[in-house]
């Protein structure tokens, strides 16, 4: 059963207008994978060339942050939301 990923606003243009896209895989790190091959524009926004994670993007399991459980390798289930989060800046 696929696992909602929430898009915000800012990405929306990169996954046909889609405020949550569904993938399949047991951990973030699986979901983004399957996130390269469905929207591959939004998977380059949220990720660099070796598929980390960006440094201004923030992921979220049923609102806990990843870099406090285990990183790419946190899992997840069909019952979890995954939200993305960018971090913006300016004065």
């Amino acid at each position: 059963m696929p696992t909602p990923f929430q898009i915000p606003r800012i990405l929306r243009s990169c996954c046909d207008d889609s405020d949550v896209v569904r993938l399949e895989g047991q951990t973030v790190g699986e979901l983004l994978q399957d996130l390269r091959r469905v929207y591959p524009r939004l998977h380059r926004s949220l990720c660099d060339e070796t598929g980390a994670v960006r440094r201004h993007i923030h992921l979220f399991v049923n609102d806990e942050f990843i870099g406090y459980r285990h990183g790419l390798d946190t899992p997840v289930q069909q019952w979890d939301v995954v939200s993305v989060f960018q971090a913006v800046s300016g004065g």
